[in-house]
């Protein structure tokens, strides 16, 4: 049976304790799979043994990642065969245009500015758990 699971990237344990609150208060009780840097998050996907593991339903990917950066984690998900069509979901903090651009070109589906304010944070993860958990429907496991 397929549960919907979540992956977020992110190295800052304060933004990744914000968004795991964020999905608690919002009722989001999905599993959430956390990884910490760029080559854990590529590894867990397209490394030895990926295959035996079920696809996340959506990766919400931070830019500024240690080891790998956000944007080349994005380009080999794109890459790879198993990951292409994986939803990615670039939630950072860059308001850097050049940053928006790269996402787009290397084919996020949505780019999220995380919001300073903790009530709106709350909204952002609302609707992100709400729209690529709910209401979208996910691609098909290749």
């Amino acid at each position: 049976m397929s549960t919907k699971t979540i992956m977020l990237v992110e190295d800052n344990p304060d933004d990744e304790a914000l968004t795991l609150h964020a999905f608690e208060k919002n009722n989001i009780s999905n599993k959430v799979v956390v990884m910490r840097n760029g080559a854990d998050a590529l590894d867990y996907l397209t490394g030895p043994g990926a295959q035996s593991r079920e696809l996340p339903t959506v990766v919400l990917l931070d830019l500024k990642l240690p080891k790998v950066d956000g944007l080349e984690v994005l380009r080999r998900i794109r890459e790879h065969e198993r990951t292409r069509i994986l939803p990615v979901v670039i939630l950072t903090s860059s308001k850097e245009q050049q940053d928006l651009i790269a996402g787009y070109r290397f084919g996020c589906n949505a780019y999220v500015r995380k919001p300073v304010d903790f009530d709106e944070f709350l909204q952002a993860a609302r609707q992100l758990g709400l729209f690529w958990l709910l209401t979208n429907s996910p691609p098909p496991a290749l």
